[in-house]
């Protein structure tokens, strides 16, 4: 199996990239920046290139089997702007699995019906451009015919594995708090061959 990545120098990226090289996967990560790809994971593939380019996310594809994007919003409208291409290059190359990391923020309320939890009380957080990128990302998956996976983590320190890890299908698990940048991975990973999730967020915590 190959493995495409986008956000692969990332936390949650880097780590899930070094799983799949564990497991004899083959990997290729499209990065931006060649030095910090050869720093952080150097065993793989890369492709120098930027996510938001057609021709970079279609040669990143080629030849894969399927897709974990780490991506993060950095404050930008990188996700809304990648997101459409990486669903229209996946459905030309015809590959059909991809897990993606969101924000808890994107879960649905457990309170009030109708609602992304970022538009609640539940949320901590009083800065919502992030969550907006998260839920174009959602949108546009639940639109395509991808078997699409968002694993939804809530604060995300950086930490070892725990065994206490919890998950719901579309909610934030109650009273959860936190899951480290390693749960996060081994989570995500283990979903694009389980496949447990398809067609769903999940939240997951402790």
């Amino acid at each position: 199996m190959k493995l495409a990545v986008f956000g692969g120098t990332g936390r949650v990226g880097s780590s899930v990239v070094k799983l799949a090289l564990s497991k004899k996967m083959q990997v290729k990560v499209l990065v931006r920046d060649r030095k910090k790809a050869e720093e952080v994971i150097p065993e793989a593939e890369h492709v120098i290139g930027d996510v938001t380019r057609e021709e970079d996310i279609s040669a990143t594809l080629e030849g894969c089997d399927m897709v974990f994007s780490g991506l993060s919003t950095d404050k930008t409208d990188t996700l809304s702007t990648a997101f459409p291409k990486i669903i229209s290059e996946m459905e030309k190359q015809q590959i059909s699995r991809i897990v993606t990391i969101g924000t808890a923020g994107i879960l649905n309320s457990r309170y009030e019906q109708g609602k992304y939890r970022f538009e609640t009380d539940e949320s901590k957080r009083r800065k919502t451009f992030a969550a907006t990128e998260h839920v174009k990302v959602y949108q546009l998956l639940s639109g395509s015919h991808l078997d699409w996976t968002i694993v939804c983590p809530t604060y995300l320190p950086d930490g070892d594995h725990h065994t206490n890890l919890r998950y719901e299908i579309d909610l934030l698990p109650e009273g959860g708090k936190k899951v480290t940048v390693e749960d996060t991975a081994q989570f995500a990973f283990g979903e694009l061959t389980h496949k447990r999730f398809l067609h769903h967020r999940v939240g997951i915590c402790y």
